[in-house]
């Protein structure tokens, strides 16, 4: 008899399954690094949205000297920003120099979780009425 060659049936099922863990684990590499890509493109986008946003308060010259407030960018990320005096220098009269700290909060929701990216800077003001003292 002449004998046949090729692959036997058993040779087919090992190579076959062999083949199938190695595109599973291939996949699941995959679907973990676009996960992780996702994470990375939105924590770039809030720290891109945060230093617009202080940029904007710190240039704003009618900025309260403390207090609180917040808004929104779009209906699943927003912004919280407080100010207040970060040193008063002792015997502060109206008018003289000190330090305004400026906090700001870019907040994005990500499916269920939330998450946030926290900012804060400072500027020289002229010190208000109230602080003075």
């Amino acid at each position: 008899m002449k004998r046949r060659r090729g692959f036997t049936l058993l040779e087919m099922l090992v190579a076959t399954t062999i083949m199938g863990i190695a595109v599973v684990g291939l996949l699941s590499s995959l679907t973990t690094s676009m996960r992780n890509a996702g994470r990375v493109t939105d924590a770039d986008r809030a720290a891109v949205l945060a230093r617009s946003k202080m940029e904007e308060l710190l240039s704003d010259p009618t900025l309260p000297f403390e207090a609180q407030w917040n808004g929104d960018f779009d209906q699943s990320s927003g912004w919280i920003a407080q100010t207040g005096p970060f040193e008063v220098p002792p015997n502060a009269v109206p008018g003289s120099l000190m330090l305004q700290k400026v906090s700001l909060v870019v907040w994005w929701q990500n499916g269920a979780s939330r998450h946030e990216f926290p900012l804060e800077s400072y500027r020289m003001i002229e010190a208000p009425r109230q602080a003075a003292q």
